[in-house]
């Protein structure tokens, strides 16, 4: 019997920095179908600042490069605007 599609979310109370150890740990189980939600990733457009020095950003930047490079995952980072302003998440399936 096929196994159900899994779904890993990096709820808000994650600190940004652990981004990086827990995909690093996640990617080792992975299965096919596997869908993981990372949120708080544009951090208000500041992620696009390669000379950024704010800790977060440049652990969202190491993520993101993390996650491209996976060649196991196919991803897209999505802006989103609300009443807060502007931030997005990462969604990133498992495809092989």
């Amino acid at each position: 019997m096929p196994r159900s599609p899994q779904i890993a979310v990096s709820p808000a109370q994650w600190r940004l920095l652990n981004l990086l150890a827990r995909f690093g740990q996640a990617r080792r189980i992975l299965e096919v179908g596997t869908l993981i939600v990372s949120n708080h990733v544009v951090r208000k457009g500041a992620v696009a600042d390669a000379a950024s020095t704010d800790a977060n950003v440049r652990g969202v930047r190491r993520y993101l490069e993390l996650v491209a490079a996976e060649p196991r995952v196919q991803a897209a980072g999505v802006q989103t605007v609300g009443l807060k302003g502007y931030d997005g998440f990462c969604i990133a399936l498992v495809v092989a």
